[in-house]
């Protein structure tokens, strides 16, 4: 207790990420005092979110925010604000010595793990160790620069975006939706070998347009046979190296 106030006097956090807390109640952390302080007269008792694991029975039930396991998914919107939180080495949230490839996340499992979790109204969290010495090293590096520069092109579809009224397409782990206002994004997960991605989730109307992320200019499209649209993709030249994961298609003007 005496760190966690001198971790707010001191360095005014946003943030109060809590882990620890399963083995005993919260009379034994005397976690709720601390939170009354910390909500009403602490410096940063404006602006301070907290998780949901400040004693036992507490997680999922009570917090600003909703961990409630880790790597938890819920598959189905909630109504309180919930967090995913994941780590590049599936064995461990430290850092290993010992660690191989084999054990880690790949690119294309980060990406889709992040578009998961935003299409249900969730954060994203992904832990790395560093070593000893707060070094995080190469593979790590390697992981979260790919993420990044998956994002630069497709972030408009992630950050402050909300859940759409269909969160996945057709039941299927392939395509997945958010929204900004109006505007829909799909985000697929694997290319379509005719260059068609058919959708059958939004209702297009005579004013519809579709865009891609990172690729200049509007896309064809049309009605499907049944509902929803067929939009026809760039053409990706063949390449000996494997494609990258997740592309969005911006909609406006469908429902």
């Amino acid at each position: 207790m005496p760190e966690l106030y001198d971790l707010v006097l001191k360095y005014k956090p946003d943030l109060i990420w809590s882990d620890g807390d399963w083995e005993a109640p919260e009379s034994y952390w005397n976690s709720t005092s601390f939170l009354a302080w910390l909500y009403n007269d602490s410096p940063v008792k404006d602006i301070v979110v907290v998780n949901d694991r400040w004693c036992n029975n507490c997680s999922c039930h009570h917090g600003g925010y909703y961990n409630c396991a880790d790597k938890y998914q819920p598959r189905t919107l909630l109504a309180h604000k919930w967090e995913m939180c994941s780590s590049i080495d599936k064995l461990s949230w430290g850092y290993r010595s010992n660690m191989n490839v084999a054990e880690l996340m790949d690119e294309a499992s980060i990406i889709e793990e992040l578009v998961q979790t935003v299409s249900f109204g969730g954060n994203y969290l992904l832990n790395v160790g560093p070593t000893k010495e707060g070094v995080i090293v190469p593979i790590f590096q390697e992981r979260l620069l790919a993420l990044g520069r998956w994002l630069d092109t497709n972030g408009e579809a992630i950050y402050e975006s909300k859940p759409w009224r269909v969160q996945m397409e057709n039941s299927t782990d392939t395509v997945w939706y958010t929204s900004k206002g109006p505007v829909v994004y799909a985000i697929f997960l694997i290319w379509p070998q005719d260059n068609v991605l058919e959708l059958s989730s939004p209702v297009p109307s005579p004013a519809t347009q579709v865009t891609m992320l990172g690729f200049a200019g509007t896309l064809k499209w049309q009605k499907s046979s049944g509902k929803g649209l067929l939009i026809t993709l760039p053409y990706m030249l063949p390449s000996p190296l494997p494609p990258q994961s997740g592309w969005t298609v911006k909609l406006e003007g469908v429902k």
